[in-house]
């Protein structure tokens, strides 16, 4: 049993964001400090959405909220206590879309790199995460 009405469960729902939220704001952020120049969500033009686009290295940025997503082994992906049904159905879906879009633009050339929402509590590792995109891209050339 939900511990809120669904009136306000609605509400709740209603004001998660699915663009510029704040861990997509802090990974943005970390790539202009490391000197990367990026496009955000170009609509039609990239398959799938992705939060970010590095034009140059061929490379998008999917940033994911663990529990959406369902990072494995993530204590933020735990499911919902009430309608169980629905979260695993939401879920399986979700995670489906993920792979079918991360396989799309990997046939497409793209090098495609998930930040999960719980990367961010390590920055440093983070960070030398994505400055591996640059290494990477140089050595390919």
């Amino acid at each position: 049993m939900d511990r809120l009405s669904q009136e306000r469960r609605s509400w709740n729902m209603s004001r998660i964001r699915s663009r510029n939220t704040r861990p997509e704001q802090l990974v943005r952020s970390l790539l202009h400090r490391l000197g990367f120049r990026f496009r955000l969500c170009t609509g039609d033009r990239v398959f799938g959405r992705p939060d970010i686009v590095l034009p140059k290295y061929r490379t998008v940025i999917f940033v994911h909220g663990c529990f959406w997503h369902r990072h494995q082994r993530c204590r933020y992906a735990y499911t919902p206590k009430s309608r169980i049904d629905f979260w695993e159905r939401k879920f399986a879906a979700n995670i489906a879309r993920d792979k079918e879009v991360s396989k799309r633009l990997r046939r497409e050339g793209w090098r495609v790199v998930i930040v999960w929402e719980c990367d961010l509590a390590r920055i440093d590792h983070l960070k030398a995460r994505l400055m591996k995109i640059r290494s990477e891209t140089h050595r390919s050339r």
